[in-house]
């Protein structure tokens, strides 16, 4: 882009340049800001808010997001502080019988393969908070008590003009970016500044009401997710929660045709109901840390984004559901998630237009595939059906659970290729490894932190079989020959002038690690062969170089499903055959295939691969 252009005939109280301007420091905003200020990409998070959040909203991190925030090295806090469902009951009572249970079941059961089998339930605040820490120690805060205004685009190659005003001096703020997100909820103020960009949907007349607190009570499943559904009285949703507490949503059922009086709906009034619903047990509250009312609405924006590809939505700016599937906080913040290495790689010059457009393709579909699976989970769940919303449930458990959540084909999930194990488009699924380099055993999915790059890995039974394979196709992958390494020279050259700030945790993370061949991609490699009969020395260069993601298929015992990583991954692979794994900087798989481990292979792969990387990268 050009330098600022001179802003002439307005009154701002000053103008500041930066890479990205983030609307809204709730979980989407944050994920996206803490992971581009971890890429070194300069940003700035603006919130209307004079503070953070403190109780309430959003509750539970399903299983996809917790290994999400163990890949980001954030988890420890939530997960000690955290409680943990691992089951789920429904009861239901009518005017011929007492409220009684009618089923209990695993809240995952084993048909998802999944490292966390369960929800981790923190508030909100509890999931911004180690966000705004990570971004903390990179000296970046959140500029808050600014609500956005308004942006102008003064064409490409110019920077995007963003106003925001401080809600202390109403005097206006210019933020000149290259890139503008728009995380600022459902009423998002950015999505409304978007031509023709509007919010397609309904809001039923369903009210509920939702109290955090701590409950006295002889009800014997408060420690369990419960539904609880009256067909005289309405419904309760029943979670626990950190510090001894519990949340309840509670339907507001009106008494006549007439629909529910939002005036009438006090926190004694929902606390009535509620005991009402949950009859014949007590129910009274120690304490009430928050209380709250909503209307379901289910709705998805036409657009995600603007037709220059430089202002985005994501998030409830983008999607707004019910929230009794707990879904509102994992989907907003893999919006980001996805955003946020695109962004990157866009802001440094590498992205072509196609890598962009992937944005708005894939964080769509998952919108709607929410959307269609919360409509009918609200409905059965209003209707009182414990059978419908358990089938319901299971149904889309690995939806739910965020493994399910699958993109498409497109630039980068390339899903023509048969698979036999992982597929493009798709999240790898959990194996454990051992490492070579110290013998320790290992999650695969999590050994390499998060750091905006992508992962190659050669999959091998046998390493020497294999050697001449590897040799010819690491030799063109780290020349100035392919794609990846003539991105490679280029992103080097950004991350010299645009570098990320060091922080304490980096000793203890050791990021230079996986980035020592390549920032672009790590490569790693996966074999059968003992550690007895191969040393490192033996690897082609590049795999020297990478000697910490260099692992042993030798510990199946440990796996979840008892199965060695390569037939987890790529299915059955011959001695002379070597399987190329690309996976995306989010988890996904980009592209995979097996080759035999001739020289014409070689050739084959190498092209493969520069077509792969070269169909969204400029080099």
């Amino acid at each position: 882009m050009s330098p600022a252009h001179i802003i002439e005939g307005l009154d701002v109280d000053g103008i500041s340049s930066q890479d990205v301007v983030v609307v809204g420091a709730g979980p989407a905003g944050l994920m996206l800001a803490a992971n581009l200020v971890r890429f070194g990409i300069k940003t700035t998070v603006l919130d209307d808010r004079a503070d953070k959040t403190s109780t309430g909203r959003a509750d539970g991190l399903q299983p996809k997001s917790i290994e999400t925030l163990k890949q980001m090295r954030l988890a420890d806090s939530l997960l000690q502080r955290g409680v943990r469902i691992h089951d789920i009951c429904f009861w239901s009572s009518n005017k011929d019988k007492h409220l009684q249970r009618t089923e209990r079941t695993e809240h995952f059961p084993p048909m998802v393969d999944l490292l966390d089998p369960y929800i981790l339930l923190v508030h909100q605040g509890m999931v911004e908070d180690v966000f705004l820490q990570d971004m903390q120690t990179r000296g970046v805060e959140v500029t808050r008590s600014s609500p956005f205004v308004k942006y102008r685009n003064h064409g490409s190659g110019i920077a995007l003009d963003v106003f925001s005003r401080s809600s202390m001096t109403g005097k206006e703020r210019l933020w000149q970016t290259k890139y503008l997100v728009g995380c600022d909820g459902a009423h998002s103020q950015v999505r409304k500044s978007i031509p023709e960009i509007k919010a397609e949907g309904s809001s039923s007349e369903a009210i509920w009401g939702v109290l955090d607190g701590v409950i006295e009570t002889d009800f014997p499943d408060l420690w369990s997710k419960v539904v609880v559904y009256s067909e005289e009285a309405g419904n309760v949703l029943c979670i626990p929660r950190e510090r001894n507490m519990t949340r309840l949503y509670i339907e507001l059922r009106p008494e006549s045709d007439a629909p529910m009086d939002k005036a009438r709906a006090n926190q004694e009034f929902v606390m009535e109901r509620a005991r009402q619903i949950m009859a014949p047990y007590s129910l009274s509250w120690k304490s009430v840390e928050w209380f709250g009312i909503y209307q379901i609405g289910q709705r998805v924006a036409n657009r995600f984004t603007d037709e220059a590809r430089r202002v985005f939505i994501a998030g409830d700016a983008s999607h707004t559901h019910s929230p009794k599937a707990a879904q509102g906080m994992n989907t907003s913040m893999h919006d980001s998630f996805n955003l946020a290495w695109k962004l990157n790689l866009a802001v440094r010059g590498l992205a072509k237009p196609c890598l962009m457009e992937t944005y708005e393709h894939e964080r769509r579909k998952i919108a709607q595939d929410l959307i269609n699976f919360d409509y009918e989970h609200a409905n059965a769940f209003h209707d009182g059906d414990a059978k419908a919303l358990a089938r319901n449930f299971l149904t889309n458990v690995r939806f739910i659970s965020g493994v399910g959540a699958e993109y498409g084909s497109n630039a980068l999930n390339w899903t023509s290729e048969p698979s036999r194990g992982a597929k493009p488009g798709c999240l790898l699924p959990p194996a454990r490894l051992t490492r070579y380099l110290d013998a320790n055993p290992v999650d695969a999915q999590l050994d390499i932190p998060i750091l905006g790059q992508f992962r190659t890995y050669f999959i091998c039974k046998d390493v020497h079989r294999s050697k001449g394979f590897m040799e010819s196709v690491c030799a063109h992958l780290s020349s100035q020959r392919s794609v990846l390494g003539r991105a490679t020279t280029a992103l080097e050259a950004s991350y010299k002038d645009q570098a990320p700030a060091a922080t304490e945790s980096d000793s203890y993370i050791q990021p230079q690690r996986y980035v020592t061949a390549s920032r672009v991609s790590t490569f790693c490699l996966v074999t059968s062969t003992s550690k007895a009969n191969f040393e490192i020395a033996d690897l082609p260069p590049v795999l020297q170089a990478s000697k910490w993601t260099i692992y042993l298929d030798d510990v199946p015992s440990q796996d979840t499903r008892g199965q060695h990583c390569i037939d987890k991954w790529v299915g059955q692979v011959a001695d002379d055959e070597v399987a190329l794994l690309i996976v995306r900087p989010d988890g996904y798989v980009g592209a995979a295939k097996l080759w035999s481990s001739s020289e014409q292979s070689a050739a084959a792969t190498s092209t493969w691969s520069d077509d792969y990387f070269g169909s969204f990268l400029i080099c």
